[in-house]
């Protein structure tokens, strides 16, 4: 009697088909939606949207600036070649800037310290105007002999108090770089002069091929400086990128093309027919589809989901091989009788797979959310490619499978009789047992957001370098300062530099960056104005050097006309362009909020304590908090994984009963245990990516444990299908486990160990006769 399945699934099957390539070809019109922003891949970690902001803020220059330095034998010649390298990479379409010379508008500066030096005055200065005018004066007229401290861009004729030069020399500096004669950008460091060349590009790190372009284009001038005999090295976020893009294109290519050549072989090697190659459609359907699917849900795919993915090959061609694994027994070969006789298995194998990976989707990490939506959706194409269509492709070939595999699975399920004649299961489990405790007993702990990436030497080496000559080491750490208004924002800001400045002195900090450093509150400013009014009264030492009277109260008089400055103000002139980052404005609930940034942080153990007591100052440690939560979220994969073992155990109730349920699921759960016991003996640690894969041996090995219990065919066939899903999966997973990328690679190595065990303990699922062969 012709079933539902194959009267309707090989006509409506194609027409899902078609309307998934067209879903596929519409989500691709612009190019690939992948992305490689790491940041996608971890927790948001709060609901603060300011927080957000001020993240996103911090990560902005490492994401979209390109910092190259260049160095040659010939001083001259280090700042013309990047002099050339900036003037060709301006006319380039990837920057919005370029800068390797002093860009400053001269007379904007000018005029921005004349009309703000009270607001842009250090608060020592102010405070010895205030409180000791008198010394001020004095001082003023002993700098008016020394041109280092006198003189700035500002003429001394119209700055006779000294305010604006005062102001501009105060400036923070906390780089080696400084401007040569010739107006180029210069930082000298051991002996070796470097030029600075700074880029801005048009989009992020994460946009796109950007990040491949820049990467090119600057090995095309290293290239050149090289050959000219100097060197040239760079930093940025972009580099990162781009060596994550093309290691994932490599692993993904690599992976996917190694495990599809071996199931390919072994298939042709066993089945010895062709046409049996029509087994891999429905694992290409399920790639498919998982891409299909992750795109619509999440806007794009991850890297990352890609490399954990494409072990998803392995898994999905499971489905045809049960289906085919019965041609050793089931003679004459039907396809569809086949079918007939595996549906309940093959429906079991997808359940239990697809709650595995669901159960990912429960982390609080997007990329394993994704990994599960891709995993899930690609299963289920896979499976109903391989109900509804296969049996109609492979038609009526006769397949006469190569005997001495089967042959083989006999000996191996006598030598299992054999083993069991001579030591009972009782004494192998006790042996198994204290297998596991002493090798659970050895697992260490690690984890941390740095597993997730694979860092290039060469691109840490150059940034290090960089660091050290341009005088830059940023910190992952920043202060999130809130306020009710500027001025107590500025306030706030203020008391916490007092306690950073304390770590600079110990030299734990080698410097921050802060709004209150250039802008002062303006009821300081107008503080600073009633004083100044006064100078003219100190004006003896000037005086005494030939400097009127009336025009030292001119210019008294023209500053106390100055309006009080605000932030904004401040920030948008040249001297407050480094700063503008940290100014976050007004948030939804009307508080203004500006961040204070970090150089050169020792230990990331003391900055907890420097917010301690200051109200509305938070410390931001991003990588802390993650680090933090993967320990927590440990926990949360204990509980996953008991909430998946209780799914699949009702799930199998329905066709085993409790007693089979639990004997299918116990062959599982040993074989996750001795995975973890093996990593212990291994000497690898214990991370979230273990325990996730731990969740999916679970899964995966009830797979085996379902094929062994129903044991269609016989018990040697059953086993025989189960060593060649065994075999496709491991390929899989067991080249994950040798991936750059160390969470990749644990996660492949704590499913690769999982899932050997699994086969081998999948014959004590089953108990009693095996089932009729004949569907």
């Amino acid at each position: 009697m012709t079933s539902r399945i194959e009267r309707w699934g090989p006509r409506l099957f194609p027409l899902a088909l078609l309307l998934l390539i067209a879903v596929a070809a519409w989500q691709w019109r612009a190019g690939a939606p992948v992305s490689a922003n790491l940041l996608e891949l971890v927790p948001s970690g709060t609901p603060d949207s300011l927080e957000q902001l001020a993240e996103k803020r911090m990560q902005e220059p490492l994401n979209r600036e390109l910092v190259v330095l260049i160095s040659h034998p010939d001083r001259q010649r280090t700042m013309s070649l990047a002099a050339e390298l900036g003037q060709r990479w301006q006319q380039q379409g990837l920057f919005e800037k370029v800068q390797w010379n002093l860009q400053t508008d001269l007379q904007a500066l000018r005029q921005q310290l004349q009309q703000q030096r009270l607001a842009l005055l250090p608060a020592a200065t102010r405070s010895r105007i205030i409180d000791d005018p008198a010394g001020y004066m004095a001082q003023r007229a002993d700098d008016l002999f020394d041109p280092f401290r006198s003189q700035g861009v500002v003429a001394t004729a119209d700055d006779l108090l000294g305010l604006s030069v005062v102001a501009e020399k105060s400036l923070p500096i906390s780089q080696n770089v400084q401007v040569d004669l010739s107006g180029a950008l210069i930082a000298d460091y051991q002996g070796t002069t470097w030029a600075l060349l700074r880029a801005r590009t048009t989009a992020d790190a994460f946009d796109g091929n950007l990040p491949l372009a820049v990467s090119d284009l600057l090995e095309q001038a290293r290239q050149q400086v090289t050959r000219d005999g100097g060197e040239l090295i760079a930093s940025s976020g972009l580099l990162y990128s781009a060596h994550a893009q093309r290691q994932a294109t490599r692993e993904i290519s690599l992976m996917g093309s190694l495990a599809s050549a071996g199931a390919l072989l072994m298939m042709l090697l066993v089945f010895r027919r062709v046409r049996v190659l029509l087994a891999f459609i429905p694992a290409a359907i399920g790639v498919l589809a998982g891409l299909t699917t992750c795109v619509a849900v999440f806007g794009h795919i991850h890297v990352m989901t890609l490399i954990l993915g494409s072990s998803l090959i392995g898994v999905a061609i499971d489905y045809p091989l049960h289906l085919l694994s019965k041609s050793w027994t089931l003679q004459p070969w039907n396809s569809w009788r086949a079918l007939r006789a595996t549906l309940v298995g093959l429906s079991l194998a997808l359940a239990t797979n697809v709650i595995g990976y669901l159960a990912l989707a429960f982390t609080p990490f997007p990329a394993l959310t994704q990994v599960a939506v891709f995993s899930a959706a690609g299963l289920l194409g896979a499976y109903l490619c391989t109900v509804c269509l296969l049996p109609t492709l492979l038609g009526k070939v006769e397949i006469t499978p190569w005997h001495a595999p089967h042959d083989l699975a006999n000996r191996l399920l006598a030598c299992r009789t054999a083993l069991l004649q001579r030591v009972g299961t009782p004494w192998l489990l006790l042996m198994f047992m204290v297998f596991c405790i002493a090798g659970v007993a050895q697992l260490s702990h690690k984890d941390d957001l740095r597993q997730w990436a694979s860092v290039p030497p060469h691109l840490l080496e150059q940034s290090q370098r960089v660091s050290q000559v341009v005088g830059i080491q940023p910190t992952s750490q920043f202060f999130l300062v809130r306020a009710d208004n500027q001025d107590h924002l500025l306030e706030r800001q203020h008391l916490l530099s007092e306690r950073l400045d304390k770590l600079i002195a110990a030299g734990q900090l080698k410097s921050y960056m802060a709004l209150s450093q250039v802008i002062a509150p303006v009821e300081q400013q107008n503080q600073l104005r009633t004083a100044v009014a006064a100078l003219p009264g100190f004006s003896q030492p000037l005086n005494a050097l030939g400097i009127p009277q009336s025009a030292i109260e001119q210019e008294a008089q023209r500053m106390g006309e100055l309006p009080p400055q605000r932030i904004e103000q401040v920030l948008s002139g040249p001297i407050g362009e480094p700063w503008r980052p940290l100014w976050l404005g007004t948030a939804a609930d009307g508080q203004v909020a500006g961040l204070v940034s970090l150089q050169g942080l020792s230990n990331s153990d003391l900055l907890p304590a420097q917010s301690e007591g200051l109200d509305g100052v938070k410390l931001v440690d991003r990588l802390g908090e993650l680090n933090r939560l993967f320990a927590a979220t440990q926990i949360s994969a204990a509980e996953l994984k008991l909430a998946s073992c209780l799914l699949i155990f009702a799930v199998l109730c329905i066709p085993f009963g409790p007693r089979g349920a639990t004997r299918v699921l116990a062959v599982s759960l040993l074989a996750a245990l001795a995975s973890l016991a093996s990593l212990g003996w291994l000497g690898q640690p214990l991370t979230l990516f273990s325990m996730f894969g731990v969740l999916l041996v679970t899964a995966i090995g009830a797979d085996y444990a379902i094929l062994m219990r129903e044991r269609i065919g016989g018990s040697a066939t059953s086993l025989l299908g189960t060593l060649l899903s065994a075999l496709t999966t491991w390929l899989s997973f067991g080249l994950l486990a040798v991936s750059s990328t160390p969470a990749v690679s644990n996660f492949g190595l704590t499913i690769s160990i999982g899932l050997a065990f699994s086969f081998l303990l999948a014959p004590w699922a089953a108990d009693g006769p095996p089932r009729n062969a004949q569907p």
